[in-house]
């Protein structure tokens, strides 16, 4: 069977893979509690309209995206929000669709 390309963004990715390697690469340049750089939230925003719950995680607005402990032992990505509320998402499910 073929690689599925997939589009998230202004991004193409030949394979879902690649698209999983390019966003777990991003998540590793930061350290926790570090706010993401704007070119890297244009590609975070794009990925998380792909969310099953894209509206109640976008809020009221998105302010910025910060990378944050993921409440076990590892860490994630978080939208924060316009009116500093935060939530987090993995890119994983983000990316696959998989819920």
């Amino acid at each position: 069977m073929p690689a599925k390309p997939l589009t998230i963004g202004n991004r193409d990715f030949p394979r879902q893979m690649d698209a999983l390697n390019f966003f777990k690469e991003m998540l590793g340049r930061y350290r926790i509690g570090e706010r993401v750089s704007p070119a890297d939230s244009a590609d975070l925003e794009a990925l998380l309209n792909r969310h099953q719950d894209v509206e109640s995680k976008l809020g009221c607005g998105i302010s910025h995206f910060k990378v944050d402990k993921d409440g076990y032992a590892g860490r994630c990505f978080w939208v924060v929000r316009t009116d500093g509320t935060q939530d987090d998402f993995t890119y994983k499910r983000c990316v696959t669709g998989i819920w």
